[in-house]
């Protein structure tokens, strides 16, 4: 049997167009961005039409995005130097239990800096309330993070009304949108985002290349120091190669394909789960399959497994699927997304598995999975009486 992947939320294969975009560019355009000679200009202008692409996804303007190496270092750059920017304005950050580690880590790292943060609860369906970030907010709150969709349940969060109550705040307001750019539309001014996070290989574009995107009235200092790359807000020679791949994975997509993807992705979810039901697989849904919900991820809590059995058994069959973060890879950790939506009593923490589609799956693919599923849970049941 051929080898089936499902952890597309932890990282997806590269298209055909963007590897050939990229092979172009690594042959053809090889000078540094910086320079002033002939091929310099070449780099320069494949990294300024990259730049207006990556701009106009999310209607921002190319001198508000800063080139990066994908969502961790864009985490860490906006919540690091936010808050050392705004410190004199308060020291309070509200964000949730559910962030993903780049940002968790980056929170805790402020906190033994000084700073408070408040971290939201979410509700069984992996949610928060925005009337929970209203009660949350204080006048010496200099700035709120939430992921836009969350990498384990697929939770989409009320991004847009979220930014509508900061508007007139002074927080200044951040978003992970590192699994929701690609398969939602996003507009960073009709939902008053100030920062924005994204991951190139997320959306089937290469590896270690993201951007931040910067809210032109907000000025910070870069993270990473050296030259006067980014218009000196991130020092380091722009892989224009991996740039241009970036860009070329973004041109690819536009609304309608989105909303394509998802309808796919729901009927995807719907195959698999009716297939279970139909086997009478005792299992269910964490979180929940609604209008807020990003049908890439797909979290299942099947009963009486154990997750890391039943991942282990798929992968000697030749199907990987996830137990969670992928950040969290080779942790005996149980998963704190589940754990902050149920407890850490709750068996789910322990025998839920996290399947993510992707551009390249199929019916015929989800069939197999189905299948293979029955089999094992059967026999891992079977087992454990």
């Amino acid at each position: 049997m051929s080898s089936l992947y499902f952890d597309n939320a932890a990282t997806t294969a590269m298209r055909p167009e963007v590897i050939e975009e990229m092979t172009d560019k690594m042959t053809t355009i090889y000078g540094n961005a910086s320079s002033t000679h002939e091929f310099g200009r070449q780099a320069k202008k494949v990294l300024d039409d990259s730049r207006e692409i990556l701009a106009k996804s999310i209607n921002a303007t190319d001198k508000e995005i800063i080139i990066t190496s994908g969502g961790t270092e864009s985490n860490n750059m906006a919540l690091r130097q936010v808050a050392k920017i705004k410190q004199n304005e308060g020291k309070h950050i509200i964000s949730t239990m559910i962030e993903h580690p780049s940002v968790l880590r980056t929170l805790e790292y402020l906190e033994d800096a000084g700073f408070e943060v408040t971290y939201l609860p979410v509700n069984i369906q992996g949610n928060i309330s925005v009337d929970d970030v209203k009660s949350a907010l204080r006048p010496d709150t200099i700035l709120v993070s939430l992921m836009s969709v969350n990498n384990e349940t697929g939770a989409r969060l009320p991004i847009h009304e979220i930014g509508k109550l900061l508007k007139e705040h002074q927080a200044v307001f951040h978003t992970d949108a590192v699994q929701s750019y690609g398969l939602d539309s996003i507009d960073v001014k009709r939902d008053h985002i100030d920062l924005l996070s994204t991951s190139a290989h997320k959306i089937n574009g290469p590896k270690f290349i993201g951007f931040l995107y910067l809210n032109r009235d907000i000025f910070i200092k870069p993270l990473i120091l050296g030259g006067e790359q980014e218009s000196k807000r991130r020092a380091g020679t722009e892989n224009v190669p991996a740039i241009a791949g970036f860009a070329k994975a973004v041109s690819l997509l536009d609304d309608q394909s989105k909303q394509d993807k998802q309808l796919f992705f729901k009927q995807l979810t719907t195959q698999l789960l009716d297939y279970l039901k139909a086997n009478k697989i005792e299992f269910e849904v964490n979180g929940q399959l609604e209008d807020q919900h990003s049908y890439h991820v797909l979290n299942l809590w099947i009963k009486g497994v154990e997750t890391d059995r039943l991942q282990m058994n798929l992968d000697l069959n030749h199907i990987a699927v996830s137990g969670g973060s992928a950040c969290s890879a080779g942790s005996l950790e149980p998963s704190h997304v589940l754990t902050a939506m149920y407890g850490p009593d709750s068996p789910r923490v322990q025998e839920s598995i996290r399947i993510s589609f992707g551009e390249f799956n199929t019916e015929e693919q989800v069939e197999v999975l189905g299948s293979q599923l029955i089999k094992i849970i059967s026999r891992l049941l079977t087992k454990n009486k």
